[in-house]
């Protein structure tokens, strides 16, 4: 019997900008090549030529606007912000607008000022850079900017915050698109976290806390090995040999969220693994990852990317 047809790969274009950032520039290749042939990345601007970097060199690409019009998705990454005024210069329209209707758009951290510009973000809810929240909203006060989230994920729209936040925006396109276990592998090769919530907060006061027993580094670690137990607040702050408040209030300055959210996370994340690589049941898994049955995972699973744990199962296991 003859093979079926192979997938053809996502294209995804990168649309470099006068004055782009160099290292947010790479972040789709350096994420996506990961993937194997699923993906077809490719870069331009918007009349073909070399763009000017933030840094001390020019960049030179191969391809110009008419790349846009076969794209699956669009990466814009961020530019010289002297350029971002709330009005699109019209060779940058004349590229946008060749994108066709249902492509996916994706901005690293002032790229959304581009998505703005154009008016794409009305109505909408979107992040950037928390610096430039403020200059943001004045531009645009039809966006609904969230500063304090490192992603937003709006189906078809999807916005990040400043450099290391678009690399987590990646990756979760990545897991969405073909599952945990090839953006861990993703997550591996350029040697970052395999998953940062998007909801997490951009700016936290001690992001590198001290070492010793004042951290919670070590109770989060504890944590990982038994989500399969119920682990209160109390349990864990025990660990750490601190009050409960004090316990809180030090994870939430580590992490940017409460003990109960991150070990909801953990315990979705390690639910989504299961389901792509065992074959037990979902009220196995329940269990495993420490929920109280099969209909709270559910309930979880389906708050945190929409899906079943059998729909989620049929799409990524194998993958």
């Amino acid at each position: 019997m003859p093979n079926p047809a192979k997938t053809p790969p996502h294209r995804i274009a990168v649309l470099a900008l006068e004055g782009v950032y160099p290292f947010e520039l790479g972040i789709p290749r350096r994420v996506f090549a990961a993937a194997g042939d699923r993906y077809e990345l490719a870069t331009c601007t918007v009349d073909g030529q070399p763009v000017r970097s933030d840094a001390d060199f020019t960049v030179a690409v191969a391809h110009g606007p008419e790349l846009l019009r076969t794209a699956d998705s669009v990466v814009i990454p961020p530019f010289d912000m002297a350029l971002a005024t709330g009005a699109l210069d019209p060779a940058v329209a004349e590229a946008l607008a060749m994108i066709r209707p249902g492509t996916r758009l994706i901005s690293i951290c002032t790229g959304a000022f581009v998505l703005a510009s154009a008016g794409l973000l009305d109505d909408r809810p979107a992040t950037t850079h928390w610096a430039l929240a403020d200059r943001f909203r004045a531009l645009f006060p039809k966006v609904r900017l969230n500063p304090d989230v490192l992603f937003v994920d709006d189906g078809d729209i999807l916005t990040s915050a400043g450099a290391a936040s678009g690399v987590d925006l990646c990756l979760h396109v990545l897991r969405n698109d073909h599952g945990a276990a090839v953006a861990n592998h993703a997550a591996r090769l350029a040697v970052v976290p395999p998953w940062r919530d998007g909801g997490q907060a951009q700016y936290i006061e001690q992001p590198v806390p001290a070492a010793g027993a004042t951290g919670t580094a070590a109770t989060r670690e504890w944590a990982l090995a038994r989500l399969h137990q119920p682990l209160t607040l109390a349990e864990l702050a025990g660990h750490a040999a601190m009050s409960s408040r004090t316990f809180a209030r030090r994870f939430h300055d580590e992490t940017g969220q409460s003990p109960g959210r991150w070990l909801t996370q953990q315990r979705v994340a390690l639910a989504r693994h299961l389901l792509e690589a065992t074959d037990l049941t979902v009220d196995q898994i329940a269990g495993r990852v420490g929920f109280a049955n099969a209909v709270s995972l559910r309930q979880h699973l389906h708050s945190a990317i929409g899906v079943s744990p059998l729909a989620y199962r049929r799409t990524f296991a194998g993958a």
